[in-house]
């Protein structure tokens, strides 16, 4: 904890920023949780990767960041594994199966 605060006191100065200051271990946990949650992670793995026991208290971590236009998305569909396995290697990430077809996302 005092390499933190030591840390938050150098950059602040440097940057001569001084809410960089107001930066706990909760904050990194809360823009953590915030983070993985927009860039897709389902509530049930940050409520695991945060260790809470009730998903009400993920929920309350993940707000914290407004959809901005970088939240959009390029979709695409396969059919085979083939055709999955080629998404997944262009970056793509796996949604769900719906009428026979893989769904998959990608940020723009």
């Amino acid at each position: 904890m005092h390499s933190l605060r030591k840390q938050r006191k150098r950059v602040a100065k440097k940057l001569q920023n001084p809410g960089i200051q107001r930066i706990t271990c909760h904050t990194l946990r809360h823009w953590k949780a915030s983070i993985e949650y927009h860039r897709g992670a389902k509530l049930l793995e940050i409520k695991q990767m945060l260790g809470h026991t009730s998903i009400k208290s993920t929920i309350v971590y993940t707000h914290l960041i407004e959809p901005t236009e970088s939240d959009k998305y390029i979709s695409r569909a396969t059919r085979s594994v083939a055709g999955a396995r080629a998404l997944i290697e262009a970056g793509f990430q796996y949604v769900c199966e719906m009428d026979g077809l893989k769904l998959f996302r990608k940020r723009k």
